[in-house]
């Protein structure tokens, strides 16, 4: 508890992919572990992204072979421990004359298919769109097409997940905790927080896009120089009935995605902009004509502002590294590690992918254990499940058959996304249920007053925005009075 005189090993700041995967592998070494939020885990960056795992395929482009690698290489371990929010889709890249030339297409996708391991994945086929179920929607003038393997992930629960696992193994997790001082006395740090203060003989600076002020306010100089780039995303109703999405290339040179997004929408993105400090980090207008321009070169239906549903964006903290164009900027991720004269460590976290989060975090622990001993120890995170994760890839549907089964009371959609929101973790949070009325006050979407109290006492829920956009995405579906339900609820049940 905060005010109590125990030493951490190692204090991550930042409530982030990168920063709850680091308090996760660090506190299932061993160490005392303690994980510092400013706001909600996944507040930020890590659940305004494409929610896609994924090698890079437009890297290649930019010759980031070893990024491009590493990536794909996480692809099936992350499906393998994390089944229930990370599953594989099948992308459709149509051929666009005057564009990219076809067998330069097929020579990326040779690479994609080969530079990492891939074992459970199909490989890349070529199609005639017209004969595919993903041409139907297209306009007729796109004949040609590819078909490869990337993966989604719900990427607000990867978050919640870690630091869940992080917490099992020992971590104590702040959140809504900023950090207002950090100083280095000898070979300690002591942290000022709103939760009281800290001490740790290292701390591992996550924090995404506040990277740099956690830096200046512990008295160091930083050596890395980011690049903050703003992503915007939309989301419309849905475009096309079946699985997979598209990958499309645009005259400008970019690309951007449409993907089915929680069974009856379409999520489409991303832009890249440079984005200052201080600038409202928000889609603007500008970025959702451009979304909605580009679907409509693809799509025989246009695509109009007017049909957006949702838009969000979070702003990437890249490493800078001179390039021209905001997409061009690498994707890779750097340390900036203090000097041991200094006294106790910082290492800083720069840049950084969703899809490397883990490897990004393994290195990172690697690399203060050199320094706090207490670190060391076997690299564990890519064979043990995240939490409700323990089962196999292929056995989803199987789940949620079993779950109807115990609990017969549940619709069809409901069981859907309570096992591919919590897996195996699902049964806990209905336990002895036999009828929706044992579940407590129902919110609506199968969201009742018994998960959302799971919510608060496993994941750190503290407000119904909360549970409306990072827990879940029921933002989309719930109504202004069933928001206004789950808001009152929390009024009336305070959170400390």
């Amino acid at each position: 508890m905060p005010g109590e005189p125990s030493i951490f090993d190692v204090a991550v700041i930042g409530g982030g992919v990168n920063g709850t995967g680091i308090a996760r592998d660090a506190a299932g070494r061993g160490a005392k572990v303690l994980l510092l939020e400013a706001q909600d885990l996944a507040s930020g960056t890590s659940s305004n992204s494409s929610k896609l795992i994924h090698g890079g395929l437009r890297y290649l482009e930019h010759y980031e072979f070893g990024l491009v690698r590493e990536a794909l290489g996480e692809r099936e371990k992350l499906w393998k421990i994390a089944p229930h929010i990370i599953w594989p889709m099948r992308f459709v890249l149509p051929w666009v004359q005057g564009l990219r030339p076809r067998w330069l297409l097929r020579l990326g996708l040779f690479l994609y298919d080969h530079l990492g391991t891939r074992k459970l994945l199909p490989a890349t086929e070529t199609v005639r769109l017209h004969q595919h179920p993903a041409g139907a929607p297209l306009k007729s003038e796109f004949v040609h097409g590819f078909v490869y393997s990337d993966g989604w992930v719900d990427d607000s629960r990867l978050v919640v997940l870690n630091a869940r696992d992080a917490a099992n193994h020992g971590a104590q997790v702040h959140t809504r905790c900023p950090v207002t001082k950090l100083e280095r006395a000898g070979e300690l740090w002591h942290i000022e927080t709103a939760d009281g203060h800290f001490t740790a003989r290292s701390v591992i600076n996550a924090a995404g896009p506040s990277v740099l002020g956690i830096l200046g306010r512990s008295g160091e100089t930083p050596k890395q120089a980011i690049r903050l780039v703003r992503g915007s995303h939309i989301v419309v109703r849905k475009l096309f009935d079946h699985p997979h999405p598209y990958f499309f290339q645009l005259p400008d040179g970019r690309i951007f995605f449409a993907i089915p997004y929680e069974q009856d929408f379409t999520l489409i993105g991303t832009t890249d902009r440079d984005h200052t400090p201080g600038e409202p980090i928000v889609a603007s207008d500008e970025e959702i004509a451009y979304l909605c321009e580009g679907a409509s070169r693809f799509f025989a239906k246009p695509v109009t502002p007017s049909q957006v549903v949702w838009s969000y964006s979070g702003v990437r903290p890249l490493v800078d590294d001179g390039s021209g164009k905001p997409e061009a900027a690498t994707r890779g991720y750097r340390f900036d590690v203090s000097d041991a004269h200094e006294g106790a460590p910082i290492l800083s976290v720069f840049g950084g992918k969703i899809t490397t989060f883990r490897t990004l975090a393994q290195v990172a622990v690697d690399r203060m254990a050199e320094r706090i001993p207490a670190l060391a120890g076997a690299h564990w995170t890519d064979t043990r499940p995240l939490p409700g994760g323990d089962f196999g890839v292929h056995e989803v549907d199987q789940r949620i058959a079993d779950l109807r089964a115990r609990y017969p009371f549940l619709e069809a959609k409901w069981a859907d996304r309570l096992i591919r929101s919590y897996g195996t973790l699902a049964t806990t949070i209905l336990g002895d249920a036999t009828s929706l009325a044992d579940c407590g006050a129902h919110f609506g979407e199968g969201l009742t007053e018994r998960e959302v109290r799971y919510l608060i006492a496993n994941e750190w829920a503290c407000e119904a925005d909360d549970v409306l956009w990072r827990r879940s995405k029921l933002g989309l579906r719930l109504s202004e009075r069933e928001q206004d339900a789950l808001r009152n609820f929390f009024t009336k049940e305070p959170v400390s």
